[in-house]
């Protein structure tokens, strides 16, 4: 399975301090966000990956990463030269992929997950994990019935589940065809969220629910409670390191 890291946007909601770098090189407690997808990839067992990112500071991201040497894997980038959506840049990463599967991340999505057996496990379709959240209406959400998914709603101003699509998914080859397929949003975009629901539809779409901590750390609010998560789960390994305890996360 070949892996693709989408590190494109503008951040503006991280506005002023994305004005001088890519939000995804903001520092998470000790890192740069982008180090946290790349090792859910990574721990994943994916070795290629592609990084897809906008031309404005794709050389500092290049600087950050380089070739994937110092992480044991290999990179190769690609330019989205302007922000159509979530979709849009994974299609960029057809010819890379070819006629293997993808496993797909955003940028600013923060995991502490093992998605290891979804990865080996993976045959085709689509594959989703969703999240239970408090605040529902930031994403796209998905309704579970009699352990199926119903539909999927972006945004929904409702309350229909709360249940959130996080930014990882699991592809076949032929989603570059479905996303070929799909027309652009009322604001421009071709959205993921459409993708999925075309395995809905033709009954390939699977989903797990995490149990572990996930955010998006594209809000100054998210990137701070993701900061002190990782903060404060460095003090616990401090202090079970001292009792002898293994922290399965310290990897």
């Amino acid at each position: 399975m070949k892996g693709v890291l989408l590190a494109g946007g503008k951040g503006t909601r991280l506005y002023p301090c994305t004005k001088v770098t890519n939000k995804h090189l903001l520092p998470v407690f000790n890192k740069p966000m982008i180090f946290y997808p790349l090792e859910t990839l990574i721990n994943s067992g994916i070795r290629e990956i592609l990084i897809v990112t906008g031309r404005e500071h794709m050389g500092a991201v290049i600087q950050t990463l380089g070739s994937g040497k110092d992480f044991g894997v290999e990179f190769t980038y690609k330019v989205q030269d302007q922000a159509g959506g979530i979709a849009e840049a994974l299609l960029l990463a057809e010819g890379f992929v070819q006629n293997d599967n993808v496993a797909v991340i955003l940028g600013d999505n923060i995991f502490e997950e093992d998605f290891k057996s979804d990865v080996l496990d993976f045959t085709g379709g689509a594959k989703i994990f969703l999240k239970k959240v408090s605040d529902p209406q930031r994403f796209g959400v998905a309704e579970i019935r009699d352990s199926k998914v119903m539909r999927i709603i972006e945004k929904p101003k409702k309350f229909i589940s709360d249940l959130a699509v996080t930014g990882f998914y699991l592809y076949d080859c032929e989603v570059f065809d479905v996303i070929r397929s799909q027309e652009y949003s009322d604001r421009g975009e071709l959205e993921i969220t459409d993708t999925n629901r075309y395995y809905l539809v033709h009954h390939r779409l699977t989903y797990r629910i995490l149990d572990g901590f996930w955010s998006d750390a594209g809000t100054f609010i998210s990137l701070f409670k993701s900061s002190q998560h990782f903060y404060e789960r460095k003090i616990r390994l401090n202090n079970s390191k001292k009792q002898g305890i293994k922290d399965v996360f310290s990897q």
